[in-house]
């Protein structure tokens, strides 16, 4: 009897450590990727996010932390392979499209600091003062909800339109509460502004569309975002890694003087720190 009971207890023993791994097991699977203190993989689109990491590798590298960078050349690529655990973070967008992102895929990326903006500005043939828009002037405006959201609220931080309270990267121009000089609103495929200028009294044109066009940001705009913009790029990572340290020495190495004045002196304005 006591033979029996020995064995007995044995085996409860055993279905309880084996249940006790196989939880262990799911957990760990559940929550993700574990990262490596050591080094970290991230996705970066080419350009100037692809350079900015490679100035932030070597910062990190004085500190102990290895970055490998992996390019993409679309937008989608990035945060699935970071959803599924092939990527540790990822640079190249911001919160609006981040959010999006998740609601369409049913993913729970999240951000973890600021790294770059790309500065939408407001341009002008005609004008060299965004005060002096005129009454019933032309805006031109990309006519896709981010980029159009984001050309609407640019003209409310320059205090020319007033939009419905708590609307922001969802705008559209149907949101205008307040439009003081009744201002014409023009969309237009977002890479076909510049050509429209002319034909316009201003217009927001993105960053890489301006420059293609020959303009510089920091100054031929009439009026550009500033780092308060909600547009500003960030590494962005899977929600149970966020608080993890070595999390935190890539955003410290990003958030250095080195990469900020890496940035300041490479794109002369036309690219700016967001932090």
């Amino acid at each position: 009897m006591k033979k029996f009971g020995l064995v007995l207890t044995t085996i409860i023993l055993f279905a309880l450590l084996t249940a006790c791994g196989k939880d262990s097991s799911d957990s760990k699977a559940e929550g993700g990727k574990e990262l490596n203190d050591k080094k970290l993989l991230i996705g970066v689109t080419a350009g100037m996010h692809e350079e900015i990491m490679e100035k932030v590798a070597e910062v990190a590298k004085k500190d102990g932390l290895e970055i490998e960078t992996k390019v993409f050349s679309d937008y989608i690529l990035p945060n699935t392979s970071l959803s599924e655990g092939d990527l540790d973070a990822n640079s190249y967008q911001h919160k609006p499209f981040l959010n999006a992102f998740n609601k369409d895929h049913k993913t729970d990326l999240v951000a973890a600091g600021a790294t770059a903006l790309n500065p939408m500005g407001i341009y002008s043939d005609k004008l060299k003062d965004i005060k002096d828009l005129p009454k019933k002037g032309k805006y031109g405006l990309p006519n896709d909800p981010t980029n159009g959201a984001r050309a609407l609220l640019i003209l409310e931080k320059a205090g020319l339109i007033k939009l419905k309270d708590g609307i922001g990267d969802k705008a559209t121009v149907y949101d205008v509460e307040e439009n003081k000089r009744n201002l014409e609103f023009v969309e237009l495929d977002a890479a076909q502004i510049p050509k429209q200028l002319s034909e316009l009294d201003a217009a927001a044109i993105n960053t890489n569309f301006a420059m293609e066009a020959g303009l510089t940001p920091n100054e031929d705009s009439i009026f550009l975002e500033d780092r308060e913009s909600p547009y500003v790029n960030e590494i962005v990572v899977r929600a149970e890694n966020k608080n993890d340290p070595v999390v935190k020495k890539l955003i410290k190495a990003y958030h250095s003087d080195e990469v900020k004045n890496f940035i300041e002196d490479k794109y002369k304005g036309s690219i700016i720190a967001g932090w």
